[in-house]
């Protein structure tokens, strides 16, 4: 696939996940951790027109000089922007003026990528690309959580990704004590964050090669579990009374059946799914219930060689930390990941929202632990 290629059909895809949409859902934003859909378009339009065209391309006009503030994110070096709480804020642009942005970027962005670009401009893009592919999936969260804290409960369409939640034969993989190789290892794309390859030491461990199930989930919240501080973190056991956390994101207890808001609607669990959107603290006091425990990011990496993962990110017992000989790289692009590595948990594998072609299993992502509104499970290691 060309250059040019892989880039249309990158951003094609983010305008087809939103194509469902009203435009009233494009500029919500409920809480801080959800931004509207609209903001996550002209982001990662910012992202190739400030990354690329400004720099390389010459005699490149902007769009609207205003835009590197609106829809800068996190970049502090590259100037002022819109705090992440006033995203919900920004009536204008209009999602129409958005539109037009991401025509504008494109159509510079073909035109320049119709010479082969230096290895410098190939690296950014490549970086960019799989920028756009994070927000992708980023899309999906956001959406799910505009629409499904609607007190209408509407529908995003009736045919969508959960469709492929499904659930996996339950064993027990058994793994070696042994010293394993951690770590990106091929010659394609990765983030700094998978980087270097270094040794870990692993005990002798057991792993289940099926997430944890609605049935099993509901069963836990039967046993009271959620008022039984034993279970939890004593921070776990802060937010659950403070947030009246009593059961997953998204169940609702009606006329005595439980119910879950999903893409196509308000539905009835249905219990052999695996159980989602749950928190590292929940998560955690689970394993505990069970008497077991969450695998490190380092088992799970060893061990889901040998079973079927992707439907769902799952959280891990490690700490988002650099791995040995991590550097961040100069300029704002050394603010993607390195920043972060600070009260956040790991997740690995991928989920039924990860953008095609963007799973692999050295991937590292990071939430803090009471985030949930991700597409995420459990599976235990003992």
């Amino acid at each position: 696939m060309t250059l040019i290629t892989r880039y249309k059909t990158i951003r094609n895809h983010s305008e087809k996940i939103c194509e469902p949409l009203q435009t009233e859902d494009y500029v919500v934003q409920p809480v801080a951790d959800v931004s509207p859909p609209k903001w996550h378009l002209g982001h990662t339009t910012w992202f190739f027109e400030t990354m690329i065209l400004k720099p390389f391309l010459t005699a490149y006009q902007v769009f609207d000089p205003n835009y590197n503030y609106v829809f800068n994110s996190y970049y502090e070096s590259v100037g002022a922007r819109v705090i992440r709480t006033d995203r919900g804020n920004l009536s204008r642009p209009t999602v129409a003026d958005v539109y037009k942005y991401r025509a504008y970027v494109d159509e510079a962005m073909e035109n320049f990528l119709c010479e082969e670009p230096t290895a410098e401009v190939k690296e950014i893009l490549v970086l960019g690309l799989n920028h756009e592919q994070q927000h992708q999936e980023l899309l999906w969260y956001d959406i799910k959580y505009i629409l499904g804290h609607n007190p209408l409960f509407p529908a995003y369409a009736v045919e969508n990704i959960e469709k492929n939640l499904t659930s996996e034969n339950q064993a027990w993989l058994k793994v070696t004590a042994g010293l394993y190789e951690i770590g990106h290892q091929k010659d394609d794309f990765c983030f700094d964050n998978e980087l270097d390859v270094h040794k870990v030491y692993l005990n002798n461990f057991e792993i289940s090669t099926a997430l944890v199930s609605n049935k099993e989930f509901l069963a836990f919240m039967n046993d009271g579990a959620y008022q039984d501080f034993k279970y939890w973190h004593a921070e776990a056991w802060d937010w659950v009374k403070t947030e009246g956390i009593a059961s997953p994101m998204y169940w609702h207890y009606i006329d005595g059946e439980w119910f879950r808001y999903s893409l196509s609607g308000l539905k009835p669990i249905d219990l052999a799914e695996p159980v989602i959107h749950i928190s590292y603290y929940e998560a955690a006091a689970f394993a505990a219930w069970k008497g077991m425990r969450l695998p490190t990011e380092f088992e799970w990496e060893i061990a889901a060689q040998k079973f079927n993962w992707g439907k769902l990110w799952e959280w891990t017992e490690s700490a988002y930390l650099p791995y040995p000989g991590f550097s961040k790289a100069p300029g704002a692009l050394g603010e993607y990941n390195g920043k972060f590595m600070v009260n956040q948990k790991v997740l690995r594998g991928a989920s039924i929202a990860t953008s095609p072609k963007h799973q692999r299993i050295t991937y590292r992502n990071f939430f803090h632990p009471q985030l949930r509104w991700h597409y995420n499970g459990i599976r235990l290691a003992k």
